[in-house]
């Protein structure tokens, strides 16, 4: 029998790493097979336009927290994680006497710091409460020795991430189980980040085996003409360590994934429901940032093409619509103005996000701005994207090429008009401009982003350290970190 309902209600945010928008069966994907999502989106709504603020895993995990956008928070890249020191929306539903619980993933600075939580169960932070060190060394880049992983490790079978998502799951379970025998006259909220379909692309053989025999096209597609993509193409050069056979390896692997982070999902929402929960509890599904798969000669994320810069997200629950669509661009960034409103709590004046409940009982509103960027390692310049009506328009700053996309003539994002005289791209590409400058002032932010960089490469100790520290393809789970600091120790 349900609980009697509390108000307002529960919050349950299930946040996935590097799950492409167009992989789920409810988004007409026509392999992929991810039933539980598929079955939250017909309780829920499904919004088709939703991005991350930018595609990497650690500054998009701190603009989620924050509310904002990366450049609000000098939380630039993959060594300088959150640290707690802006207040998330986690912060504020904890300090209004709501618990707010983290169960996996988190990727930020430490436990040890202050980052909203009432608990956090079986969290990753980034190593050595550093991170991604190399990456921050954007002039003259060295080698990034260690892309061959991603073709060697795909297949069959289970890695530390499955193993770790696993933990994660039966976690969850057992936290939302102990909540049906509480008193409820407080709403919680629990943040639930599982890993997968993140690489190694080592799927469960139970899932890998759906996708075992899969058709797919393993022609190598050729990386775009353009000055950027070229420079992060050859420092992320994953593509070249393929053959027709690891390639195949690693699309079955991606999809058994997948649906392996889809069996997790379910596993997570059946025991909402035997708890009596789910009909007081907003649920909200979304990933970190999308992954390449392969696409113009491209794996994982780092590029503003749908396929990395895309996220999936649904939301279920109280006075959200169900069955539903909702073309309205929305982003990761306006999770935290969801949690305020979700909880009648008052908005966060300072973040420009909207809540997503708000978005999906509105009509569409195909001329709204979503926004993403990336100053993460492997660029030699920022990048910063606009999207609004059918158009996409990605800026880079120092004087590259600007890129622009037509998604409703060219969904596959095969001809850019960056430079094409056509009037509708002139008049498209004076649009995104002026809609950018309204968010920032890209060469600006870009000046300071490389001048915040500067100091933190000094802060480790300088190129040589930075280039020596943690160098590794993915972020070892905590186990494998805790025995790292042993064997260091």
């Amino acid at each position: 029998m349900p609980l009697l309902p509390s108000t307002p209600p529960n919050l349950l945010v299930i946040i996935s790493d590097e799950h492409r928008r167009d992989a789920m069966g409810c988004d007409g994907h026509p392999i992929v097979q991810t039933p539980n999502l598929d079955r939250l989106a017909r309780r829920g709504t499904r919004f088709t336009n939703a991005y991350t603020a930018s595609p990497m895993c650690v500054p998009t995990r701190a603009a989620l927290a924050c509310g904002r956008h990366v450049h609000q928070t000098g939380f630039w890249d993959s060594a300088t994680p959150y640290d707690g020191t802006i207040k998330s929306w986690m912060h504020q539903l904890r300090d209004s006497g709501i618990e707010t619980t983290s169960i996996g993933k988190l990727h930020y600075r430490s436990g040890e710091d202050d980052n909203g939580f009432s608990q956090e169960m079986l969290p990753m932070h980034v190593v050595g409460g550093v991170g991604w060190a190399i990456g921050l060394l954007r002039d003259d880049p060295p080698p990034y020795d260690v892309t061959a992983e991603l073709a060697a490790d795909s297949g069959a079978g289970e890695s530390t991430y499955t193993a770790y998502d696993r933990d994660i799951t039966d976690a969850a379970v057992d936290w939302i189980k102990s909540h049906s025998d509480k008193g409820h006259d407080k709403p919680w909220a629990g943040f639930v980040s599982l890993v997968s379909p993140h690489y190694p692309l080592t799927a469960p053989t139970e899932f890998y085996d759906l996708y075992r025999d899969g058709k797919f096209d393993l022609t190598p597609q050729t990386v775009p003409d353009h000055p950027e993509i070229q420079t992060l193409a050859s420092f992320f050069d994953y593509d070249s360590h393929f053959t027709e056979t690891s390639r195949h390896a690693a699309m079955a692997g991606y999809f058994g994934l997948t649906s392996f982070l889809d069996a997790c999902v379910g596993r997570v929402l059946k025991a909402l429901e035997d708890s009596g929960q789910a009909e007081n509890t907003i649920v909200i599904y979304l990933s970190d940032h999308g992954e390449m798969l392969g696409e113009k000669g491209l794996w994982t994320k780092q590029v503003m093409y749908e396929a990395s810069v895309g996220i999936p997200l649904i939301m279920a629950g109280p006075n959200v619509p169900a069955d539903n669509i909702c073309k309205t661009a929305v982003s990761l960034v306006d999770i935290a103005a969801t949690a305020l409103d979700v909880m009648e709590l008052p908005a966060d004046a300072d973040c420009p996000g909207q809540s997503l409940r708000m978005v999906a009982t509105a009509p569409d509103d195909g001329d709204r701005t979503v926004f993403s960027e990336y100053h993460d390692g492997g660029s030699s310049t920022g990048a910063f994207m606009v999207r609004w009506q059918n158009w996409k328009y990605v800026h880079y700053a120092g004087g590259l090429p600007p890129q622009l996309f037509d998604l409703a003539a060219d969904p596959g994002e095969l001809s850019d008009r960056g430079l094409d005289p056509a009037p509708d791209a002139v008049a498209a590409r004076s649009e995104g401009a002026r809609r950018l400058m309204e968010i920032c002032d890209a060469d600006a932010v870009d000046r300071q982003c490389r001048a915040d960089q500067k100091v933190r490469i000094a802060s480790l100790g300088g190129r040589k350290a930075c280039q020596e520290a943690y160098l590794f393809n993915h972020t070892p789970t905590p186990t494998e970190q805790a025995a790292m600091e042993s064997d260091n120790g």
